[in-house]
């Protein structure tokens, strides 16, 4: 049995769901992390669990071609897979997606998944950011240390040199020792918007110096309690995605810093576009639909009948503002999904949309989903195990997956967002 502290002589065989590589070792499984399939590493055991265990690096003994010496700090936030050459990063995803769904959902798959790739540098127009002392940064994986988040790459120069004016007003205001950050951008980055999120009992900041900071749209605050405010500008920012097709169309939409909204400026348009492809003309029921990106752009397309639900207040205050050009198009609805789903039986859908958390669908709204007995379920996730644990309890209600293709919207990290149809085939 392996001990911590042992050290290994490993090859490394596939990606593993959370970024670190498989490796074998006497038929017991070993997660090493900084690693590439096809490379062969010493190692030193961290730790041991049942059935597996896990190892840091400490010697690329055959290096992959695709090992990058320009990594940087692999542990600072969204840099878990940074010293791997970008072009390789999707063909990674697709076997991660693919473990998941065939191990996990039971799912035969033919064929590659496809794996839309963009950028990786300056690809992020939402994140959560965090203050300590008036440094801003991401933390390092597994700890609240921070580190620097121009190594990472994900946010553009003009993002990093506002973020760092506004910590240098910070420090000079005496801000609060210790505050989280939201950011969001546009895709031009036209506007930029942030909310500072204040510990318990923590003063109001001071507007005065902070209106200044330049970079910045708009700046707002607000603690655990009820306490908030807006220091300067504006705490929304609007884009108008343009999708091609047939018929070119434009989809305007409107987020409120707080409210969720996809991150990569450079793949938004593609997912919209990848997801509205799978959705037939009639009625559709859009759950955990955010500010409206999947119904707004369906309404802009000139489809109608479309139900979309959101849960979150600042979320469905967007949705209710997206949806209005469209003339009752999409009816709002704001209510956490399982209540909706018990409380208002909704009409004959021709299509389900669902976008849930990362923590997937609960019990009481996948059979509430399955009850509507739609003929197609469009499922977008952005976690691979979840996702793969709900298509499962699906293809027990009558469904099978017909359509899997995935988006790397967080390069250099282990996530990616998938997209999965179910079509149902049965009467269950």
């Amino acid at each position: 049995m392996l001990l911590p502290g042992t050290v290994l002589t490993v090859d490394i065989e596939k990606p593993a769901a959370g970024g670190a590589m498989i490796a074998r070792h006497e038929g017991q499984v070993v997660l090493v992390r900084q690693a590439i399939p096809g490379e062969r590493l010493r190692v030193r055991v961290t730790r041991v669990r049942p059935g597996v265990a896990y190892a840091d690096p400490i010697e690329v003994i055959e290096a992959s071609a695709d090992r990058r010496d320009d990594a940087g700090d692999t542990a600072c936030g969204g840099c878990v897979f940074a010293h791997i050459a970008y072009a390789r990063q999707p063909a990674l995803k697709a076997a991660i997606v693919r473990d998941a769904l065939v191990r996990l959902g039971g799912v035969s798959i033919g064929g590659d998944i496809p794996v839309a790739a963009g950028r990786d540098d300056g690809y992020r127009m939402r994140a959560r950011l965090h203050v300590r002392r008036g440094r801003i940064g991401f933390f390092r994986e597994g700890t609240h240390e921070l580190c620097d988040p121009a190594v990472t790459r994900q946010l553009r120069p003009d993002t990093l040199a506002a973020l760092a004016e506004l910590g240098a007003v910070l420090r000079r205001v005496r801000a609060p020792l210790a505050a989280d950050l939201e950011l969001a951008e546009n895709v031009p980055a036209s506007q930029r918007a942030i909310h500072l999120l204040l510990p318990p009992g923590a003063p109001a900041p001071r507007p005065g110096p902070l209106t200044t900071v330049a970079g910045f749209t708009g700046i707002s605050w607000s603690d655990a309690g009820s306490r908030r405010g807006q220091i300067s500008g504006d705490p929304w920012v609007a884009d108008a995605l343009t999708l091609d097709g047939a018929a070119a169309f434009r989809v305007p939409l409107r987020h409120h810093v707080e409210s969720f909204f996809q991150a990569n400026r450079y793949l938004l348009n593609r997912l919209l576009e990848r997801v509205l492809a799978q959705v037939p003309s009639g009625p559709v029921l859009d759950l955990y639909a955010g500010v409206g990106l999947f119904a707004v752009g369906l309404a802009a397309r000139g489809e109608r009948g479309i139900v979309a639900v959101e849960g979150d207040r600042r979320g469905a205050a967007d949705l209710d503002r997206n949806a209005a050009p469209y003339e009752g198009a999409v009816d709002a609805v704001h209510l956490p999904v399982e209540r909706f789903l018990a409380q208002r039986p909704p009409s004959p859908v021709t299509t389900i949309v669902v976008d849930p958390p990362r923590t997937g669908l609960s019990a009481v709204a996948l059979q509430g989903i399955a009850g509507v007995r739609a003929p197609r379920i469009v499922y977008v996730s952005c976690d691979v195990a979840t996702l793969a644990r709900d298509v499962k309890r699906f293809t027990a209600e009558g469904y099978a997956a017909t359509h899997v293709e995935a988006f790397d919207l967080f390069p250099n990290t282990a996530h990616v967002e998938s997209l999965v149809v179910l079509d149902r085939i049965t009467e269950h």
